[in-house]
C-alpha cells in the first residue's frame, strides 16, 4: 500500500534524499533499550547506544521526521529562546544551568560533525545567524547576548549598522548580533541521514509502529506494545514531542502546542542572490513577533512565522504578508514573490522553554518541551538520553530528571499573548525612534 506524507505541501519532502529501508515491528524482540519516537532526539540516542555496543530499538509512529523534525525551518543557532543565560541560571540553578548551556552552545559542533563524519548530505551552511537591531534601543541588549555568551565559549560578535547591511543586504537595521558558529540545512535530509547512520552503527528502526502502551515485562524490565508487535526492553526513552500519541499517560499533557508556518519562494536569480543575504546567514528581522529566513541550496528563500489573526489562517492574505516584509527588508526585490511551498508544524512549548526530562517510572523516561529550538537541541539531547540509559547518575546528568506534571494551564494561551505584546512593543519602541515600520505591523 502506498502512503503519502501529511507534508506533501513541504520543501524539505520535495527535496531531501530518500529515508532508508525500514519496516514495521511484527512479533516479539528484545533490546536493552527502546525508544519511542523518529525525530532528532530519538534518532541521536539511538545513534549514540548503538555506537557503544548497546542494543537500541526504535520506534516511530509513522515515517523518520515526521513530527517537528522534518517539518521545521532549518535553522541550526545553538542559542536559548526567551531567556537570558544570566536568568536560565537563576531559574535553572547549578550545576543543571551551566551543563545545559554548555550543551547547547556547542550543540553545532555536534551536528556539524555527524553530518561530517555519516557523509548525511542535507545542504549543511555553517556561515553563520544575524539578528538584526530593527530599532536603537535594542543594541543594548545586544550588546549583554555578546558579552554572556563569549563568556561560556561561543563565538558571536556586534554588527554596526554597515556590517549587518554588508551580511544581510537589507538597510533596515541599526546593528545586529552575529553568530559564526549557526548554521542551516535541510532537516528532513537530516533526520533521514541521522535514521542511516544508527542503521549503520548497528541500531535498529521500525516505523509506521505506533506505540499503544508501555507495562512491567514478566521477567523484568518493560514490554512497549505495537500494533503488530512488541519490544522488551531493561530501559525505554518516550522522545515524541509535540507529536506524542499515547503510549504513556498524561505525557501529552506535559506541554502545550504551538503552531508554526515555513514557507518557501521560487528560487531567486544569482543577480538577486549577490545583494539579498550574500553570505548564505541565517537572518532574524529582530522583532519579538518573528520573522526568520535563509536560502536553500536551489536559491529558495525559506521563511516562518506563527499563525496570528489571519496570519496563517487566510493563505492568500498569509503569503502576500510574507511576501510584503520580505520586500520591505531587500527593496531591491522589484518583481513578485511566488511562494511555492507552505507547509504547517507544531512546537511542545514549556513555559521555561527548555526541555524537561521526566521519571515515569525506574527505567522509564521522557522528554518534551523543545519549545521550537529543534536542529541543535534535538541534535545534542541524544547525549544526555543515552548517559541516562546508561547508568551515568542522575546527579551528573545535564537535565535534571523530574516527576511527570502537566503544563500550567496557561500555557495554552500564553504563547500567543506574547507574541501580541511583543508585537505592541516592538511598534512602540520603533515608532519612538523614528524608525520604518514594516508593513502590516
Amino acid at each position: 500500500m502506498t502512503r503519502f506524507s501529511p507534508f506533501e505541501t513541504s520543501l524539505w519532502f520535495a527535496t531531501a534524499p530518500p529515508a532508508p529501508a525500514t519496516v514495521p515491528l511484527e512479533g516479539r524482540i528484545r533490546a536493552d533499550v527502546c525508544i519511542v519516537g523518529g525525530g532528532y532526539t530519538g534518532l541521536t540516542t539511538a545513534l549514540e547506544l548503538a555506537r557503544d555496543g548497546v542494543k537500541a530499538v526504535l520506534l516511530e509512529r509513522e515515517e523518520v521526521g515526521y513530527g517537528g523534525s522534518g517539518r521545521n525551518a532549518g535553522h541550526c543557532t545553538p542559542t536559548f529562546t526567551h531567556y537570558s543565560l544570566p536568568e536560565l541560571r537563576k531559574m535553572l540553578g547549578e550545576p543543571w544551568a551551566e551543563r545545559l548551556i554548555q550543551r547547547q552552545t556547542r550543540a553545532n559542533d555536534r551536528v556539524a560533525g555527524m553530518i561530517e563524519h555519516y557523509q548525511i548530505q542535507c545542504e549543511w551552511q555553517q556561515n553563520g545567524y544575524v539578528m538584526g537591531a530593527p530599532y536603537p534601543s535594542m543594541l543594548k541588549a545586544i550588546e549583554t547576548k555578546v558579552e554572556t555568551y563569549n563568556a561560556v565559549g561561543a563565538r558571536t560578535a556586534m554588527l554596526d549598522r554597515d556590517e549587518v547591511a554588508k551580511i544581510t543586504g537589507s538597510p533596515r537595521f541599526y546593528g545586529g548580533w552575529f553568530h559564526s558558529e549557526a548554521g542551516h540545512l535541510n532537516p528532513l535530509a537530516y533526520a533521514r541521514g541521522l535514521a542511516r547512520a544508527v542503521i549503520q552503527e548497528g541500531g535498529t528502526i521500525h516505523t509506521y509502529s505506533p506505540v499503544t502502551g508501555c507495562t512491567p515485562a514478566p521477567g523484568g524490565g518493560w514490554t512497549v506494545t505495537t500494533g503488530k508487535g512488541e519490544v522488551t526492553a531493561d530501559k525505554v526513552i518516550f522522545a515524541t514531542g509535540a507529536y506524542t500519541v499515547g503510549g504513556w499517560p498524561k505525557l501529552d499533557r506535559s506541554f502545550k502546542i504551538q503552531r508554526v508556518f515555513v514557507a518557501a519562494t521560487q528560487p531567486l536569480s544569482d543577480d538577486e542572490r549577490r545583494s539579498i543575504l550574500p553570505q548564505n546567514t541565517t537572518i532574524h528581522d529582530g522583532r519579538g513577533d518573528i520573522f526568520v529566513y535563509k536560502y536553500n541550496a536551489e536559491g529558495r528563500i525559506v521563511a516562518s512565522m506563527f499563525p496570528m489573526g489571519r496570519r496563517g489562517r487566510d493563505m492568500a492574505y498569509t503569503r502576500q504578508l510574507m511576501s510584503d516584509r520580505l520586500r520591505w527588508l531587500h527593496p531591491q526585490i522589484r518583481h513578485d514573490l511566488v511562494w511555492d511551498y507552505f507547509w504547517f508544524g507544531e512546537l511542545d512549548m514549556q513555559y521555561r522553554t527548555v526541555p524537561r526530562l521526566y521519571g515515569l517510572a525506574p527505567g522509564v523516561v521522557a522528554l518534551t518541551g523543545l519549545s521550537g529550538r529543534g536542529v541543535p537541541t534535538g541534535s545534542m539531547l541524544g547525549g544526555i538520553l543515552s548517559e541516562w540509559a546508561k547508568d551515568v547518575a542522575e546527579k551528573d546528568l545535564s537535565l535534571k530528571l523530574e516527576p511527570l506534571t502537566a503544563a500550567p494551564f496557561y500555557m495554552a494561551f500564553a504563547p500567543q499573548m506574547t507574541l501580541r505584546y511583543y508585537r505592541v512593543a516592538d511598534w512602540i519602541r520603533t515608532r519612538l525612534a523614528g524608525a520604518a515600520l514594516p508593513p502590516h505591523a
